[in-house]
């Protein structure tokens, strides 16, 4: 069941998502906790633009922060994943489900019986 979420969070979670450097800093704290200092180390890019990556995906709660001591721990949130893969798996379900239904229009207008599989035309 998808949990009811505003079109808000799933746009954030979805422009979150939209860049390869964004994803892979959750596949990466997917694996483990890192700091914000050893995530940056893996860019070529200044730590100030890894520290907006990792704001935009604490924004869209893909992520978690948490501080330990001076240091700043970034940590995936499996949770936040399995809801956007439970949103799209929803969307694949209603087009699936639209799909279907067209198959089945279109083999009524060819004339073969619903109960045979597209690749078994009727017998005439």
């Amino acid at each position: 069941m998808v949990e009811q979420q505003s079109d808000a969070d799933i746009d954030r979670v979805f422009h979150a998502l939209a860049d390869a450097t964004r994803r892979d800093i959750v596949r990466r704290t997917l694996v483990a906790e890192q700091s914000v200092t050893q995530l940056a180390a893996a860019y070529a890019m200044s730590f100030a633009a890894v520290s907006k990556h990792i704001a935009v995906l604490a924004d869209a709660r893909l992520i978690t922060k948490r501080a330990e001591g001076r240091v700043r721990l970034v940590s995936a949130d499996p949770t936040a994943l399995a809801r956007a893969q439970d949103l799209l798996r929803s969307y694949e379900d209603l087009w699936r489900g639209r799909i279907d239904r067209l198959d089945a229009i279109l083999l009524e207008d060819a004339g073969v019986p619903a109960s045979l599989p597209p690749s078994e035309p009727a017998e005439n």
